[in-house]
Formats: C-alpha cells, structure tokens, sequence
C-alpha cells in the first residue's frame, strides 16, 4: 500500500510520521513525495522516492499524478498546500475509480475554506461567531485587513489610524476589513480534526500558537478546553468533510467566548505536535481506507504537551552534479 504526499517542500516532520506509521501497518509500503524541485526539497530527500511534478496550475498536473499513481501503485494521495486542493477534490473521483484515495473534502467545502466570505457564512450558520466585519468607508480602530483568498498569513494587515489605510486595500475587493482581535484578551487556537468517511468528527485536538513565522506555528501546547466541547457540538458533522482539517479560533482568556476565522481543508504545518499528543491521524486514514475499519472517537490525547520547532538540515552528497 504505497502512498503519496504531494507538494512535499519541507514537510520533513509529516513524511516521517507517515512513513513511521505505513511501515507499522504495512511494512512493504512507501511514501512517495512530488515537488516541483525534488532535489531542493529536504521532504523528498528523506522520502522512499521523489518525483518532479509541473506546477500546480498548470494544464496536464493532474494527469501527471494519475500517471505516477498508477505506475507505481500508490493507492492514497495526500495533497499539503491550499493552490492544488481545489483541483483534486474536483478530480478526487477520477482517482477513485482506478482505486486510489485522494484525501480531501468534497469541492463543495473545500471552495468555503478557499474564500474566506464563504467561511464566514460557514462558521454563523453553524452558530460560531465570526469577528465583526467592518465598513471601509467608515472604518474604526484598530482593524485587520486580509484577502479573502489568502493563505500563510500574506498580505494581511493591523490598521491603527485613518492615514494607515493604503487606496489600493479600499479599491481591492479581495481584502476584508474587520475588528482587530486583541492578543492580550484572547489567546489564538489552530484546532486538528479528524473527520472520517461518513464526515463525523472523530478526533479534535486544539493547539495555543505561542509564536508564529509566516503564517505557522514555531512554538505550540495542546490544551483540554472548552473549544472540544464547543466544537463537538457545532461541527460534529459537516457534510462533504473527510480526512484531517485544520481550523483556527481565538478563545477569550477569562469568558467562554469563541470566535472562528479560518479552516483549512488539508493536514496543517503544526500537526506533528497533534500526532505525538495521541492523535494518529495517518493510522486511521490507513485503518479506514486501506482496511475497511470504523474509527471510533477519540479523546484520550494528551494536553499540556509543548512543541519548539527549529531549523534542521537535510544534507545530499551528489559527486555528479
């Protein structure tokens, strides 16, 4: 049962994890890795084997996947960034019918994830509150300032005056304008779920992001609140939804107040640290498509557990290059 972890960049920590647990269940198995530049990628280098793929966009990329798939028998598909995600679950079913999984949500959701107008609307009709959208043209401070179809944090802004306010974000319809949430009353969650075949939430693990860098989390504690009540409740189905999500919440400090801002419909950047905490994510995926099995909730994972994140390095010796 062959794998393959698409766009693989420096996901070194998630081709492990999923090489680790393959081998555990199917000790034969590879995981297979793409990249547009395979030989600068440090996850492909410690993959059983790498393949330089077309980008994401281009026309031909999802034959291109089928074609190594099939001639390599790769029977499950893992896509890691939000630009190939749409594309894939438009596909998914073309995969399906040569008997390879492609782990994604249906494009339904997945399109609510990549516009984040949509995402709002997603989180009120699910009873979550969302920040509170402000007018441009009569704006208060402080506010933020992001596009609607952004990701990693790019483009993204903290207005504090009038002056501030740039025309081109007033001109551009992709940016959103809403209230600033203040760090020091609400501390910021990115939420690891597990959604199985059926769409029912199986697994839940919120992690704090103490420190950021572009967008990901450096510095990171699961944490037992009040969010895996609060999510059990108001997403413990959501149709279409399958395989691992990541979605992020400010929780107030001192009130049980929530609020949701995004979802990502792919294995985020800071799961290893859910991964160790007990929530096994690729075993599961193994359990429930390659064996047919039913994955019962869980929540014996462990809080409290700190993740510090640094810079290691990948090192090639190539005498012939």
């Amino acid at each position: 049962m062959n794998i393959l972890i698409t766009s693989a960049g420096q996901r070194v920590s998630l081709v492990r994890i999923f090489k680790k647990e393959l081998m555990k269940m199917y000790p034969t198995g590879n995981v297979f890795t793409t990249d547009m530049c395979p030989h600068l990628s440090p996850a492909c280098r410690v993959s059983d084997k790498s393949f330089q793929v077309k980008k994401v966009t281009d026309r031909g990329y999802i034959e291109e996947l089928l074609n190594i798939c099939l001639r390599y028998k790769i029977k499950m598909v893992i896509p890691t960034i939000d630009t190939e995600l749409l594309e894939l679950a438009y596909n998914k079913d073309k995969f399906a019918c040569l008997g390879i999984h492609v782990v994604i949500s249906s494009p339904g959701f997945v399109e609510k994830c990549r516009d984040k107008r949509k995402t709002n609307i997603f989180f009120q009709q699910h009873d979550i509150d969302i920040p509170r959208p402000i007018d441009k043209n009569n704006p208060s401070f402080p506010m933020f300032i992001k596009p609607y179809d952004g990701s990693l944090s790019a483009d993204t802004f903290i207005i504090y005056k009038q002056e501030d306010i740039k025309k081109k974000y007033v001109e551009d319809e992709r940016y959103l304008f809403m209230e600033y949430i203040n760090k020091q009353e609400y501390d910021e969650y990115t939420v690891d779920m597990y959604y199985d075949r059926d769409s029912i939430l199986k697994c839940l693990i919120p992690r704090k992001r103490l420190v950021i860098r572009a967008g990901e989390i450096t510095k990171g504690i699961t944490c037992k609140n009040s969010l895996v009540p609060f999510l059990k409740t108001h997403l413990e189905h959501i149709e279409g939804v399958t395989g691992c999500i990541t979605a992020q919440f400010f929780l107030h400090k001192t009130e049980e107040h929530i609020m949701a801002i995004e979802i990502n419909p792919r294995f985020g950047g800071g799961y290893p640290l859910s991964y160790h905490a007990g929530g096994n994510y690729p075993s599961w995926l193994f359990m429930e498509y390659f064996n047919n099995e039913h994955i019962q909730y869980y929540d014996k994972w462990q809080g409290n557990m700190l993740m510090l994140r640094y810079d290691d390095e990948v090192i090639v010796y190539e005498p012939n290059s």
